[in-house]
């Protein structure tokens, strides 16, 4: 199995709709097995900027994570039809093992 994690900021939108809304739906028609989006409370990109949304008088961007796990083609075939869709965003895929007792 495959695990994809998308990092994006909480305020970008795709349309008329939140980023990771949209990338939650999409993923919902792509028959993934499961997602799940996570809201950072801090965090820092590649320009080392520390983000902290929940500071008082903060403007920061909250960052955002979003995992999904399904069968490694399912989830390369998934990838790539994003990333027709969505150029944003830093993506990391890993080798996991589903537990099962």
């Amino acid at each position: 199995m495959l695990q994809a994690q998308i990092f994006i900021d909480k305020d970008e939108v795709f349309g008329s709709q939140p980023l990771y809304e949209f990338i939650i739906k999409f993923l919902l028609k792509q028959n993934i097995a499961g997602a799940t989006a996570f809201r950072g409370v801090i965090g820092f990109g590649e320009h080392h900027q520390l983000k902290r949304p929940d500071s008082l008088f903060s403007f920061d961007e909250p960052p955002m994570l979003i995992i999904f796990i399904d069968q490694d083609e399912k989830v390369l075939n998934a990838l790539t039809a994003l990333r027709r869709q969505v150029s944003s965003g830093f993506i990391v895929t890993s080798q996991v093992e589903r537990f099962e007792v």
